[in-house]
């Protein structure tokens, strides 16, 4: 449709449509955080409303999930590939851990020079109780059918066995996360230097690395590529009625404290 012909279509604009996908929080299945469920149809939106010309992913997270990580950079990579849409993530306080794995999805990554990136690694940590409720008589009674049904039971001691099993699970979590690193930033990662260890970086240091394509920022870049007049549809998930309303306040206080908690490993 030539230019001249949109002007007298008062819904239709010339100017290209940048989409903006906000990807903020903890990443977690269920109602916490942020996840692939609840993402889809902002994800999905983002690709097709108004036509755009590129997605820009603004990312904060301090991980969460691999899983969930996973789905939704593949959600992301799949719409890219089908719809020809290059995707541009924009890092801001942090993408650690899951978090990165977000900004991978993107064919570029920009990140301010304070930003916080890296964290390729995979973390468990949890308490131990087993003096505390011996000290207080109480007897734990755990009853299972297969060896490995009660597995780093909080309640029992620690057994070197089930530390053995966690560590394997978590290597083969870890080498997902380095296939998709490597798979996504390819040549631009040094041949001499071992960025999965589950060490950040913090901006031009993450650019220095290859983790990251350079310093700069969402607005100013994306109109320095389309032009001034570029337009940005901002897209994120919808709150429902009852969300909206505070319902459930206390699953919400408590993934507030658990994000809080990621957040704090990184100082922030």
């Amino acid at each position: 449709m030539s230019l001249p012909m949109k002007r007298y279509i008062p819904f239709m604009t010339a100017e290209p449509v940048i989409s903006v996908l906000r990807l903020s929080g903890m990443i977690a299945a269920g109602g916490r955080g942020i996840n692939d469920a609840m993402l889809a149809p902002s994800i999905e939106r983002a690709f097709v409303k108004g036509n755009p010309v590129a997605v820009a992913l603004a990312i904060n997270s301090p991980g969460g999930s691999p899983v969930q990580s996973s789905l939704i950079a593949a959600r992301i990579r799949r719409l890219s590939e089908e719809k020809e849409i290059p995707v541009v993530a924009f890092v801001e306080d942090v993408a650690a851990s899951g978090g990165y794995w977000l900004a991978c999805a993107a064919d570029e990554i920009y990140a301010d020079e304070s930003s916080i990136l890296g964290s390729i690694g995979v973390i468990s940590a949890g308490f131990g109780f087993q003096e505390l409720i011996g000290r207080y008589g109480i007897e734990r009674r755990v009853h299972t059918a297969g060896n490995s049904k009660s597995f780093l039971d909080p309640f029992k001691p620690e057994q070197a066995e089930d530390v053995a099993r966690l560590r394997a699970l978590q290597d083969q979590i870890h080498d997902s996360f380095k296939a998709h690193v490597s798979a996504r930033r390819g040549n631009r990662l040094p041949d001499d230097q071992d960025l999965f260890t589950g060490e950040v970086w913090v901006g031009s240091g993450a650019v220095d690395v290859g983790l990251a394509d350079g310093i700069g920022h969402l607005k100013p870049m994306m109109q320095a590529r389309y032009g001034e007049k570029a337009v940005f549809k901002v897209h994120g998930p919808r709150r429902s009625f009852m969300q909206r309303l505070g319902a459930g306040a206390l699953s919400k206080v408590s993934a507030e404290i658990e994000e809080r908690a990621l957040y704090a490993r990184f100082g922030l």
